[in-house]
């Protein structure tokens, strides 16, 4: 008589390595995708911030077609933080200074909107114009001049007073 062995498997049971390596590849699958959308972001994100970024967007070619023109003019600016005033030099496309324009300036914080100031700038001698700030720290500047034909330079430079 020949007996036949039968080999009888156990069922299966979920023990405890089975749970922790099931939860361990559900978090590690969940971090990998993460990884990868943050890697996207950064890699596409222009770094460009706006105020209204919609009204921005919608303005953009009004903005393209300002900046054409006024390279078309030919003016340039330089602006510095000289003791507590801000001077600006204006030059036209030869390096003659620019007299009798309007000029103003905006100054406000690189990172917040508190302590925004608007200055009138007076000529103190041709294509130059000064005003007095009283500030301290680091301030970006929008100056705005126009002459009397209603041609406009608008210049952005940061600036540091002590």
């Amino acid at each position: 008589m020949t007996t036949q062995e039968t080999k009888v498997r156990a069922p299966f049971t979920v023990k405890g390595w089975h749970v922790a390596a099931a939860v361990v590849a559900f978090f590690a699958i969940v971090i990998a995708v993460n990884m990868v959308f943050l890697v996207q972001a950064y890699k596409t994100h222009p770094g460009q911030v706006a105020a209204k970024p919609y009204e921005t967007g919608l303005i953009y070619n009004a903005e393209l077609e300002r900046q054409r023109v006024q390279a078309a003019l030919g003016w340039r600016a330089g602006a510095e933080a000289r003791g507590r005033d801000i001077e600006v030099l204006l030059v036209d496309r030869e390096g003659a200074p620019l007299a009798g324009l309007a000029v103003s300036a905006l100054l406000q914080r690189p990172a917040t909107e508190q302590g925004r100031a608007e200055l009138k700038l007076s000529e103190i001698a041709p294509g130059r114009y000064s005003a007095p700030v009283g500030l301290s720290g680091v301030w970006d500047a929008r100056i705005e001049a126009t002459d009397a034909r209603g041609q406009r330079l608008i210049a952005e430079r940061r600036l540091t007073w002590p």
